[in-house]
């Protein structure tokens, strides 16, 4: 096996672990929520792997063997797999380092005002692209399940936090992702994207990183909220 083939995987662990490491802060403490937080990455991952197995067998993007370990299920490569497991605990442990130290930051109202913004802007997209089937379904998914979340679950005193981990999750995100769709990594087909791209990444990946968080953040608070178990 050579070094690159290491390259997915190697991107993986070194976005697991200062999150993991520093899972144990007494401020933050966030293993006491690891009971909330596996369900609602496994609950999430089945929707995304779902659609990721259903957009590679379609072509509209593929994985370059060159980089990775070889080893797949259901045509998508292990790392893919991993990818739904340590993208959502990275960001779901942003977002509670969020309320740990700045619990008095708020701005519900703002955010939610924002929130309905994006989702005439996501449907607006999602509409004039219905042809191009990443860029129509992302945007699509992203402002449903946003609505859902401003008029149906009870998000709204968390949007401040969650905002704020989107903004500083998309630091590591442009380097992770820059390096998957610079080498590339992932290969997307031009025909079903808008090939409007932020260094290498194609828009539509800043919403399906937006849906990704969005929906293991509201799983997990409510989860937390209800006290299933």
């Amino acid at each position: 096996m050579e070094l690159q083939q290491m390259t997915y995987a190697g991107l993986l662990l070194g976005t697991i672990v200062v999150p993991l490491a520093l899972s144990f802060d007494k401020k933050v403490q966030f293993w006491r929520n690891w009971k909330y937080l596996f369900p609602a990455i496994i609950i999430s991952a089945v929707v995304f792997l779902v659609w990721d197995v259903k957009f590679t067998e379609a072509g509209i993007w593929q994985f370059n063997p060159d980089y990775l370990l070889g080893y797949s299920y259901k045509g998508l490569p292990i790392e893919e797999w991993l990818f739904f497991l340590v993208i959502p605990y990275a960001c779901v442990f942003i977002y509670e380092v969020q309320k740990a130290y700045f619990e008095k930051y708020e701005a519900a109202n703002v955010f939610a005002a924002i929130s309905l913004g994006l989702i005439v802007l996501f449907a607006l997209i999602s509409f004039y692209n219905r042809t191009l089937l990443y860029t129509f379904f992302n945007f699509l998914f992203t402002a449903i399940y946003l609505g859902y979340t401003i008029f149906r679950n009870r998000f709204k005193q968390h949007l401040t936090k969650f905002y704020a981990a989107y903004l500083i999750g998309l630091i590591p995100f442009l380097i992770v992702n820059g390096i998957l769709t610079g080498l590339p990594v992932v290969e997307y087909n031009p025909e079903h994207i808008l090939n409007l791209r932020v260094f290498s990444i194609p828009v539509e990946d800043f919403g399906y990183f937006f849906l990704l968080l969005l929906m293991n953040t509201t799983i997990y608070e409510t989860l937390k909220t209800q006290r299933y178990f």
